[in-house]
């Protein structure tokens, strides 16, 4: 993930939730990882990571990030955001803090930075493309220019396969509480993944209670200022895995999903109500060539640095 230029003095600040490895000196496998790019006279990042499992401070994931980019970047200057007051809350956050108050947190803190106040690029990781596409949404100061996510869950997840990482048996946790009542205030408030469930089979259920997912996409009502704000972007990159096994179905790295009542047939974004409705201003960008849509071989979030150095370093410049 080299990140090259020269003569320049650039500032990162980034905040953690899962894991990072390098397989082989090739692969890349990074859940949950946000990379912001400002745009200012000298180049600013932030790093936003929101997976389950990791923290902000793990030297084997985001500090190896850290390092391998200041290494590549002479003189850039990282922040840390973490979410709560310790490393151990932080990772908690992953799995059971409100998204909505995640967001939240972030907005503030980004808005607070002088250093990103030109405006930024931003990169999600997993479920850390949704999250990143609230923030656009919900914040536009300072300016998102570019949003990448990369198998990001746009329309939401009906479906737990396989949960990565060295946390499994919260995972097997989650999905118990998912099946039995994903859509209850409980579950609702205290479980992340819960809040970008897509129940296709209880589409009236999940469109009234879902807290997170049903509104950013503009389930229960326009919210005019959602539209507009994501508008504001000049690309908008969604990469989808060819042979994932974490997210279910794969068609939502796309902003497609299972179509309403049933849970077999698929919907591309070009297909659905949102889409033809123009419920977000997706077909707009779309039309003003706004939206890219890349895929690449492999299971969830691995991908080779050469192919991540071609396709979407590009958008960071």
């Amino acid at each position: 993930m080299a990140i090259r230029r020269q003569n320049v003095n650039s500032d990162i600040c980034f905040w953690s939730s899962d894991s990072f490895q390098n397989r082989k000196g090739k692969v890349w496998k990074v859940p949950g990882l946000y990379i912001l790019y400002a745009h200012m006279l000298l180049p600013t990042f932030s790093i936003y990571v929101s997976a389950p499992g990791d923290s902000c401070c793990n030297p084997l994931s985001m500090g190896s990030i850290k390092k391998m980019v200041e290494g590549e970047i002479s003189g850039i200057y990282v922040l840390s955001l973490m979410i709560g007051k310790s490393v151990i809350q932080d990772t908690e956050n992953g799995f059971f803090m409100d998204v909505n108050e995640q967001v939240s947190m972030v907005c503030t803190q980004l808005a607070q930075d002088p250093k990103l106040k030109g405006g930024y690029n931003a990169m999600g990781f997993s479920q850390g493309g949704q999250f990143l596409r609230a923030v656009a949404q919900r914040c536009p100061s300072p300016p998102m220019k570019n949003l990448i996510s990369i198998g990001g869950q746009h329309q939401g997840v009906y479906g737990l396969p396989r949960c990565p990482g060295e946390s499994s048996h919260i995972c097997d946790m989650i999905r118990k509480a998912l099946n039995s009542g994903a859509y209850t205030d409980l579950v609702q408030k205290h479980l992340v993944q819960a809040q970008y469930w897509h129940d296709p089979l209880n589409d009236d259920l999940y469109k009234k209670h879902s807290l997170f997912l049903a509104d950013i996409n503009q389930e229960r009502a326009v919210n005019e200022t959602y539209k507009k704000n994501l508008q504001l972007l000049e690309k908008f990159v969604m990469v989808k895995f060819l042979q994932d096994t974490v997210v279910d179905p794969v068609d939502t790295e796309w902003f497609g999903f299972l179509k309403t009542g049933q849970a077999k047939e698929t919907e591309t974004l070009q297909e659905s109500v949102l889409y033809k409705e123009d419920r977000l201003g997706l077909a707009a960008m779309e039309k003003a060539g706004k939206l890219v849509f890349l895929s690449t071989e492999g299971d969830h979030l691995q991908f080779t640095r050469e192919w991540f150095t071609a396709h979407l370093l590009p958008f960071l410049h």
